[in-house]
């Protein structure tokens, strides 16, 4: 039995719930530096191969925004928080009262700011509710924001690819501005990898081990 066919139904319920809950912290917070009210979910959780990540978020060459982050503790792992573009452009826009781009050069200071700051909550939400599920120590860099083509985030600071388990945990992450018409603010992928000996830490301290 290979790796992905021992996660179980289980396993990612309980990894959505972590992300609910995680999201439901970043929404609060986003609410007070938007002053509006923010609602977030995690509508979908999964594990795929490492190839796959990079096909879900268009293919190797596709510029992104990208906010990274290197997770260290009991459980070390790399986290990349990616955008489109375009929804870049309306996180900004909404934080910042600004329209400001990423599509073209220069990139202004303030919006590097704000997209650094949003995957600075929202990563610090989820691994806050990560931390206090399975009793883990874990704490975050600060974070790098880049806007790159997909290839060239995710080797960002790495010698070799090797240093990457060959599978990713994918959360999915939609962030809607409450209003008449639920107008769509973010949405975006958490792409969480493990260290290789991360994955079995995670799940045996959520008391499912990947063994079972």
């Amino acid at each position: 039995m290979n790796f992905i066919q021992k996660i179980s139904s289980t396993h990612l319920d309980i990894l959505k719930e972590i992300g609910n809950i995680g999201a439901g912290n970043a929404a609060t917070a986003l609410s007070m530096i938007l002053n509006k009210k923010i609602e977030m979910s995690v509508p979908n959780v999964r594990v795929v191969s490492f190839n796959e990540m990079i096909e879900m978020a268009g293919g190797a060459e596709n510029v992104v925004a990208s906010v990274y982050l290197r997770i260290e503790g009991d459980a070390p792992s790399h986290m990349f928080f990616i955008l489109p573009l375009e929804q870049a452009n309306k996180y900004i826009e909404q934080m910042t009262g600004e329209s400001e781009s990423f599509e073209t050069l220069p990139y202004g200071e303030l919006a590097l700011s704000a997209l650094q700051e949003l995957g600075n909550i929202l990563a610090g939400s989820y691994l806050t509710s990560l931390s206090n599920f399975t009793g883990l120590h874990l704490f975050h860099s600060v974070p790098a924001t880049s806007i790159d083509m997909l290839g060239a985030i995710i080797s960002f600071g790495f010698i070799e690819l090797s240093q990457f388990s060959d599978y990713v945990i994918v959360i999915d992450t939609a962030l809607n501005k409450t209003n008449d018409e639920n107008i769509e603010l973010v949405d975006g992928h958490f792409f969480l990898l493990p260290d290789p000996k991360s994955f079995d830490i995670i799940f045996q301290s959520l008391g499912v081990a990947l063994d079972e």
